[in-house]
């Protein structure tokens, strides 16, 4: 019995990693702009779409995984830039409908390109189970955990330590103050879709081996990396990884104990509880305001 608990909970903290990835990336766009940004799930799917994509083709896989990062890092840049950017001064509803279009613009695209077949990446290191407590873990999970950790701190280091991520932190508490000190906003907003395409490219990698990826991959990835931010309070990088984890947890133990027909209803269950009783998230701060 905990053999099988051991099990779940393996298979729910590696998805639940992904989630944390694809969470971030909404954390990041949303507290430099104030806009949630529904193309993430689109940057999940190039990631490893263009991974499997170079792979194929012969490229080694170090390069190819290199190579859809920076591709898909560029396409959030461009994004931001051509769609983004023009519509500013536009209302947030407004922004966010953009992103959804443009999200569909990617999908189809990607659709048209490479078709509606589903391709495969290797997995980095082999597929021989490890077993641990009598329950298995693939290889590909501990790349998605230790890739996960990794980024975490390298986050961390980025916004506490370097004057570019102090510069994005400043402008996500009080874009206005920033600007009157001299931090360019529109750069940052700009770097913004960049990182978090980045980190999309880098969860969809991660679970192309173990999921496989098609043109329509991001979508429910993409749901779930919101839910997972919304769980998390949408405030930073823990919240992220803690509500992504928890949802992860959550859809493992629903598919395990349950039935795995309820395993993709379980986010938007807990969406509408964390809405009802908790809208500041998790781990979210109540804010107030003196009138």
């Amino acid at each position: 019995m905990f053999a099988q608990f051991l099990q779940f909970l393996f298979s729910g903290v590696t998805v639940g990693s992904a989630y944390a990835l694809a969470a971030l990336g909404f954390t990041i766009i949303y507290n430099t702009s104030g806009v949630i940004n529904f193309a993430q799930g689109e940057f999940i799917m190039l990631g490893g779409m263009l991974a499997a994509l170079m792979a194929g083709a012969g490229i080694p896989l170090p390069l190819a995984i290199i190579g859809a990062i920076l591709i898909t890092a560029m396409v959030g840049l461009v994004m931001e830039k051509t769609v983004i950017e023009p519509a500013q001064n536009a209302q947030v509803v407004t922004l966010i409908i953009i992103t959804i279009g443009a999200s569909l613009v990617v999908r189809g695209l990607v659709q048209i390109w490479l078709g509606k077949g589903t391709h495969a990446l290797a997995p980095f290191s082999g597929d021989t189970p490890i077993t641990l407590l009598g329950a298995t873990l693939l290889p590909q999970s501990l790349w998605v955990l230790g890739v996960t950790l990794a980024t975490v701190g390298a986050l961390g280091w980025f916004f506490g330590r370097t004057l570019l991520g102090k510069a994005m932190l400043a402008t996500s508490h009080n874009k206005l103050a920033a600007q009157l000190v001299g931090i360019p906003t529109g750069r940052i907003l700009l770097l913004s879709f960049g990182l978090a395409a980045l980190l999309g490219a880098v969860g969809g990698i991660l679970v192309a081996p173990i999921t496989y990826t098609s043109y329509d991959a991001g979508i429910m990835l993409g749901l779930k990396g919101f839910v997972a931010a919304v769980l998390g309070g949408l405030g930073g990088g823990a919240g992220a990884i803690a509500g992504g984890l928890i949802l992860g947890v959550a859809e493992s133990m629903t598919a395990g104990y349950i039935s795995s027909a309820y395993k993709d209803a379980v986010p938007f269950v807990l969406i509408l509880l964390i809405l009802f009783f908790k809208p500041a998230g998790l781990f979210g701060k109540k804010s107030t305001e003196r009138v």
